[in-house]
């Protein structure tokens, strides 16, 4: 396949809206309205005072709804996303040794966090190649550390704590930030559920958001009294004492909250996330079956139970350049469906996160048609 820019897909083919990123995802045009229509009043202000204090109020409110979490849970934010979340947790979670299930780059990062914190003991890691995923073991470890969804190679697992091991023994910390808003899960099988705001929730990024059980809150607080040297951006009991008054330690991107808290708000208002998990597993069973039909696609993760409901990782044969393929979608306003850079695949990465419309997933599909069936 040779590339030209010139190649013009057909209108009739396109998606109305070709926003198709991993993250940073589709933000809602409603939600930018709406930002816009309150930007006089909110941002420029101080993250002290009410109108801010509101928002984050109505964040922790909404995610506490959409999750159905227990009354005594805490919605915990702070600046800097799930990378200086990984940092925080070898400071204020892990009290010694953890465990870590490793099956893609995002995962593998905790695990290289930890395993170079000198306060903590070498990491337990569990890892399994590209495409597949492990499974965690009994052991005698006071963390067990997940990805709900690996953002990079589009594989999804099961969120269970280890059988024979009470939720006061050990901490199961669940690393959602391509999953959540997106994937169901029980909050009696975690203690700890961070992620970041700019995929499913349809937001920027720069802020890190934790549903803590009392379990991690009493780990947090425990360590917090020890004396273990923590930094003040990377203490986790400080952002949790802030969170109670509804604010950030430290001067959070007001946009960011407040298009978060549209999309949830926009989730609970539409039936909750079954119903935002329904939306994506919709459309990335739409694209599944597309590449399981076709003659030069197949899907990257050959195990059923382990594809990913938000982010579908698709082969193409050799003889259809996946480069070309992407950048005549670029051209064309079909824009981030580049397979993740380190996989170093002949691959397409589509996200199929709430906020994106079936009707444009199946004029995705249609449009790919029409630019590798030209090639051949």
């Amino acid at each position: 396949m040779t590339l030209d820019k010139k190649f013009v897909i057909p209108d009739e083919l396109l998606p109305h809206d070709g926003r198709f990123g991993s993250g940073p995802s589709l933000v809602r045009r409603e939600a930018v309205i709406s930002l816009a229509e309150i930007s006089e009043t909110y941002l420029g202000t101080s993250h002290r005072q009410d109108p801010v204090r509101d928002m984050v109020g109505r964040l922790r409110n909404g995610l506490t709804h959409l999750f159905s979490l227990p009354e005594d849970w805490e919605i915990v934010l702070g600046n800097g996303g799930s990378t200086l979340f990984w940092d925080a947790a070898t400071f204020g979670l892990i009290e010694n040794l953890s465990q870590h299930l490793v099956f893609g780059e995002f995962s593998s990062k905790f695990a290289q966090a930890v395993a170079k914190a000198p306060h903590l003991q070498n990491p337990e890691i569990i890892e399994s190649d590209p495409g597949d995923a492990p499974t965690l073991r009994k052991a005698n470890v006071d963390t067990y550390a997940l990805t709900h969804n690996e953002t990079s190679t589009g594989v999804s697992i099961p969120i269970t704590r280890v059988p024979d091991i009470s939720a006061n023994d050990a901490l199961v910390l669940v690393d959602a930030t391509s999953a959540a808003g997106g994937m169901l899960w029980d909050p009696s099988e975690v203690d700890c559920y961070y992620f970041a705001p700019q995929k499913c929730f349809g937001s920027d990024g720069g802020l890190w958001i934790a549903a803590c059980s009392p379990a991690a809150i009493a780990r947090i607080e425990k360590i917090s009294l020890s004396d273990r040297w923590i930094p003040a951006g990377l203490d986790i009991n400080t952002a949790l004492e802030n969170s109670k008054k509804n604010q950030t330690y430290n001067t959070p991107a007001l946009s960011t909250i407040f298009l978060t808290v549209h999309q949830v708000e926009w989730m609970n208002d539409n039936g909750g996330l079954n119903w935002a998990a329904e939306r994506s597993r919709r459309s990335s069973s739409h694209i599944y079956d597309w590449a399981d039909q076709h003659q030069f696609a197949s899907p990257f993760v050959k195990n059923v139970d382990l594809r990913s409901p938000v982010v579908a990782t698709i082969d193409l044969a050799e003889e259809v350049n996946a480069d070309a393929v992407i950048e005549i979608c670029r051209e064309n306003g079909i824009l981030d469906i580049a397979g993740y850079r380190k996989l170093g695949r002949n691959q397409l990465r589509i996200a199929t996160f709430p906020a994106i419309e079936l009707e444009d997933i199946h004029s995705l599909t249609k449009s790919l048609d029409y630019v590798i069936g030209s090639f051949l």
